[in-house]
């Protein structure tokens, strides 16, 4: 068992908790109960794993088990745990992954798709909250274009609950978003306040694209210039913007309420 703080493994995990160390090693750290379900549920496999008996609850004893099986395993001590954890009362395990190397080239949308892009995204909360709404929709892909953050960021991946394990995302540039989406003929619906039409007035039932700013600036003009349709969630108060995982949540909903009603 791992005790000491000072352990080479221990200051690995700690250089981690960088995104350019992360990067740099292609690395992915996954912490919780609920997270690991979902990525090893979603096909991920695990390269080593950090246990610590003590905070493993009883019920996840036998999933925490059976995971050491499969990959190289260390059992640490709660102290050893609490300084390498991103979270509080955190639950006792931790695993690292390979990051993936994902392209739109092997990205199905399916028949009828509705697709999230996400420009600049920047906060790793917001990207894991819009990806809770996606599992949540059932949409079918996730595009992040020029992202401020990394994909698998622990927070992201925190904040998403896992479900970023379980919609098919994809990092390109908005360049790339477009051909691909002009090459599906999805439409393309941004989000914008200027010379835009109510999304209630919108029809998402055919192929459709949502596509979101930041918070903070909103679309480029290279979205809202390519788009087929200019979309708003009108405000009726003083507030001139929400929250951007709010408003995609807002209208991925309308769009999955129409095309239920189209069934």
């Amino acid at each position: 068992m791992i005790t000491s703080r000072a352990n080479p493994k221990i200051k690995q995990l700690l250089q981690l908790q960088k995104p350019r160390e992360r990067r740099a090693q292609g690395i992915v750290v996954i912490e919780g109960m609920r997270e690991l379900r979902r990525a090893a549920a979603s096909g991920w496999s695990f390269s080593e794993l950090y246990l610590c008996d003590d905070l493993v609850k009883l019920a996840d004893r036998n999933f925490a088990e059976e995971l050491a099986s499969q990959c190289r395993t260390e059992r640490i001590s709660r102290e050893v745990f609490e300084h390498i954890a991103y979270r509080e009362n955190s639950d006792g395990i931790l695993a690292l992954a390979k990051e993936p190397k994902l392209s739109l080239s092997t990205l199905s949308p399916g028949d009828n798709p509705l697709i999230l892009v996400l420009e600049a995204v920047e906060k790793p909360g917001n990207l894991g909250a819009i990806m809770r709404t996606a599992d949540a929709a059932g949409v079918n892909a996730v595009l992040v274009c020029d992202p401020a953050t990394d994909l698998f960021n622990p927070n992201a991946i925190r904040s998403s609950v896992g479900c970023i394990f379980t919609v098919p995302v994809r990092a390109c540039t908005s360049e790339e978003a477009l051909r691909w989406l002009k090459s599906k003929n999805i439409a393309i619906n941004a989000t914008s306040l200027i010379a835009s039409q109510n999304y209630l007035d919108t029809d998402f039932t055919k192929p459709t694209a949502i596509v979101m700013g930041t918070e903070a600036d909103g679309l480029t003009q290279f979205w809202t210039q390519h788009s087929d349709n200019r979309i708003r969630i009108e405000m009726q108060g003083i507030a001139d913007s929400l929250n951007v995982s709010v408003a995609a949540a807002i209208v991925t909903f309308e769009a999955i309420r129409q095309r239920r009603g189209k069934k």
